[in-house]
């Protein structure tokens, strides 16, 4: 089964999806915060398409560590997904994951109005990638 991962950003949140083996991480697409209920709708609809056995939820710690007010909006997706998705659900680290998808897409010569649509998706498979990565004692140190 694959794993979708989920980059929450105030607007939008960005989805990106492995293969089935679990070691490669692929942007999918980005789905508005708003309405919750058009978002969860949309959510489902891809966890059932997909085949998806886990559901991975970035964590935007400060770099200190702790849990800032983005932090804690995305543990209050985690709640909210926990009670109406019979799915495992688990949090990661994703520190920079935006800085890391907006150097990348610069580095790729994307323009500013396309990065803005890609970002949040880049942002997503870089945070999967780290997990699968960890998961598979490939990760770098």
């Amino acid at each position: 089964m694959r794993i979708l991962a989920l980059d929450h950003g105030s607007k939008r949140v960005g989805v990106a999806v492995s293969d089935e083996l679990r070691t490669i991480a692929q942007p999918l697409e980005f789905i508005p915060t708003e309405p919750f209920e058009a978002f969860l709708r949309r959510l489902t609809q891809l966890l059932r398409e997909r085949d998806i056995g886990l559901l991975l939820v970035g964590m935007p710690r400060n770099m200190n560590g702790s849990c800032g007010p983005a932090a804690l909006k995305a543990q209050e997706l985690v709640t909210e997904l926990k009670k109406v998705l019979d799915l495992p659900i688990r949090t990661w680290d994703e520190r920079l994951t935006t800085v890391q998808a907006n150097r990348v897409l610069i580095e790729g010569r994307v323009r500013r109005a396309k990065r803005k649509e890609k970002v949040d998706k880049m942002a997503a498979a870089i945070l999967l990638q780290s997990y699968l990565d960890s998961q598979s004692g490939h990760a770098e140190a």
